[in-house]
């Protein structure tokens, strides 16, 4: 018994011959028995019984005659027909000890030996039963925490046994059967594990073998479950506003999460594109400022929790838009009338609520420069700082009541071309106004009456 609880350190520090290099002798065929032969005859405490091996111990052999040992070995209830099978050589007479370690746990093995010289071999020996020891026993208890984040914690008590080094800590899911070794916790004392990145909300079955430190596994604890935590809920609502100048307002119903921590609010050109984080938010709405007038954007929002899970944002998305410029003037007339350029054109959107006039002229062949004449009230622009035998060119645009500034109306080109014009100082253009702030044409002076003359227009595109 002393022999047996003290099996791991006498394996280990036992010098074993289980064979050597080169050619093992094995029984001939023809055997030769020679009954002078000393027969193996086993020690008191000649074996030593673990779960996985066995080790054996005979008396030693001095006959000079003998080379070595044959081993024989059934598995009782087995291999019936094989009684006198052999299965291993020591091949040497000094050697007193073997260790076989193919050996199943909880089950009988009858050993015989013999001896043998260069001619013969000896008589049988007696057989000898020995049992191997059950499979060693899991931890005893074993627990599990649920609904965490990813990952999966699995604690167990320890091992009462000293001769445990470690712990197997094995892993299947519901839909397969096949058990994975995921981890070993080294220590018997260590008694907890922490699986991470695993799927969220989804069920994990873990068990664990303990392992000695002679190689020994045990059989599989207790099975314990696990599901992971659930991700937030998605946002089923979003609205994105179309009609609101410079800046687009996301608006979401806002969540139900227990354990909420933020929204997250994402951003792309199209429905189908790639989005971009925008913002985090602990608001359930967003004001996205944009300088373009009649942006569009698409908008996704998702809920973020305190263990920093994000709910699915790609099931919904809101289209939004900066309120678009206001539709361009369509210029109704342009002519030249006694030195002053008259312009008129009609309001094709409800929003304008002035216009500017762009003017711009050539300076010279390589500069040329534009003038704006802005909060025009009316339908209609006067010019009376116009130069003879140049040219200008005329633009209208309309301004709602936000500033925003419509596309331009088509450019009208004029040539001045009157011979009847008299030199006169440069005076500012005129600009008639509606009801209160009608102005006074001022016409230059002229040594004689001159008549209407229209310039046909060159250029009206």
């Amino acid at each position: 018994m002393k022999l047996q609880t003290l099996a791991t350190l006498y394996a280990v520090s036992l010098l074993i011959f289980s064979g050597c290099s080169g050619t093992v002798p094995v029984p001939k065929k023809e055997t030769i028995i020679d009954t002078t032969l000393p027969m193996v005859e086993l020690t008191p405490n000649g074996t030593i019984i673990d779960t996985n091996s066995i080790a054996l111990e005979w008396k030693a052999i001095d006959d000079q005659r003998v080379e070595g040992v044959y081993i024989y070995r059934t598995i009782v209830g087995q291999d019936d027909s094989k009684k006198d099978a052999y299965y291993d050589t020591v091949a040497s007479r000094f050697s007193t000890h073997y260790l076989d370690t193919n050996i199943e746990p909880n089950k009988r093995y009858s050993y015989y030996f013999k001896t043998y010289s260069t001619k013969a071999e000896s008589q049988k020996s007696a057989a000898t039963v020995i049992a191997s020891l059950p499979e060693l026993e899991s931890v005893i208890w074993i627990h599990s925490r649920q609904g965490m984040p990813r990952s999966a914690k699995v604690i167990w008590r320890p091992h009462a046994n000293e001769k445990v080094k470690s712990y197997i800590v094995q892993r299947r899911t519901l839909e397969s059967s096949k058990w994975t070794d995921i981890a070993t916790v080294d220590g018997r004392l260590n008694a907890e594990y922490i699986d991470t990145e695993l799927k969220d909300n989804f069920t994990y079955i873990y068990r664990i073998r303990v392992k000695t430190f002679d190689g020994i596994i045990s059989k599989p604890s207790q099975e314990v479950t696990v599901l992971t935590k659930e991700l937030p809920a998605q946002i089923m609502q979003v609205v994105a506003s179309t009609d609101i100048p410079k800046k687009i307002e996301v608006n979401w119903k806002k969540s139900e999460t227990v354990d909420f921590l933020m929204y997250r609010v994402y951003r792309s050109g199209s429905i189908n594109g790639s989005y971009e984080l925008l913002a985090e938010t602990k608001s359930n709405s967003y004001v996205d400022m944009v300088k373009e007038d009649g942006q569009e954007y698409f908008y996704r929002v998702s809920v973020v929790d305190r263990d920093k899970l994000e709910s699915i944002n790609s099931n919904y998305s809101a289209l939004g838009r900066t309120l678009v410029k206001p539709a361009a003037p369509s210029l109704a007339e342009a002519k030249y009338v006694n030195g002053q350029v008259k312009l008129s054109w009609i309001s094709t959107d409800s929003r304008a609520k002035s216009y500017i006039v762009q003017k711009k002229s050539s300076k010279s062949f390589f500069e040329s420069s534009i003038e704006d004449f802005q909060n025009i009230k009316g339908n209609q622009f006067i010019d009376s700082n116009v130069q003879n035998e140049k040219t200008y060119y005329y633009k209208i645009f309309a301004v709602d009541a936000n500033g925003i500034k419509s596309e331009p109306s088509i450019e009208i080109k004029m040539i001045i071309e009157d011979k009847n014009m008299v030199p006169k100082k440069r005076e500012p253009a005129v600009i008639e106004r509606e009801v209160e702030q009608k102005s006074t044409v001022k016409q230059p002076p002229v040594a004689a009456p001159v008549e209407e003359v229209i310039i046909p227009m060159k250029d009206f595109n």
